[in-house]
């Protein structure tokens, strides 16, 4: 059973972008691209090739990068319905049937003590309230945020991923995933550059020593 839970969350994870290094502490494989259409042609490319748990990471939103990856339909409009539309309309009803009609009822020249229609405004203004809260909760939810900590952040290189450079990640934790077969495979799609990345968070008491060695980079002229 534990086995089975600690499969589910790392599954789970994966969802949000937060991978497990493997037992070598290698989180995974990072490449550097030219340019945005260099980028989601190797997204194409790597989804083609059978990888799952991979992600890309860009200065800009790149159109089409969704359906490059495979990544299907998100899922926040069903969490933002179920978890803020319903559930506000729900309290906003609940809440005013039980003060208009059980709490302190009062008779105001014979008219019913809990109706729909003057509740409305009460009821539009919670469903709109929880519904923003699903939505911005939701959103950090399916994006594993906020992250402090990314192995990523180790490279020199993935520091400019927010300035001018495009890169994709491979996970040590995609059940296809061979180390020397993926860094062959990025150089193959047309990679500038292919780094290897650990996973050395020192949270963890087994992984509390960095190496101070350089890592390993593959610059393709």
């Amino acid at each position: 059973m534990a086995s089975f839970l600690s499969s589910l969350l790392r599954e789970l994870k994966a969802t949000m972008g937060i991978f497990e290094p493997n037992e070598d502490r290698v989180y995974g494989v990072l490449a550097e691209f030219s340019d945005p259409g260099a980028l989601y042609h190797a997204a194409e490319a790597t989804r083609k090739a059978g990888y799952k748990k991979f992600d890309t990471h860009s200065p800009f939103p790149i159109h089409g990068m969704d359906k490059a990856m495979g990544l299907g339909q998100s899922k926040l409009g069903f969490i933002v319905f179920f978890g803020g539309t319903l559930v506000g309309c729900t309290i906003g009803i609940v809440m005013q049937w039980w003060m208009g009609a059980i709490d302190y009822p009062l008779n105001i020249s014979g008219k019913p003590f809990f109706s729909v229609w003057p509740s409305m405004p009460v009821i539009f203004e919670l469903t709109i309230l929880f519904s923003a809260f699903a939505a911005v909760g939701g959103m950090l939810a399916l994006n594993g945020l906020p992250r402090p900590y990314n192995p990523l952040f180790y490279s020199e290189r993935f520091t400019r991923f927010s300035d001018d450079a495009f890169f994709l990640n491979i996970a040590a934790d995609d059940k296809q995933f061979d180390l020397a077969d993926v860094q062959d495979f990025l150089n193959s799609i047309g990679a500038l550059a292919v780094e290897v990345i650990h996973d050395y968070d020192t949270s963890d008491t087994e992984a509390a020593d960095v190496p101070e060695e350089a890592p390993e980079v593959t610059v393709v002229a």
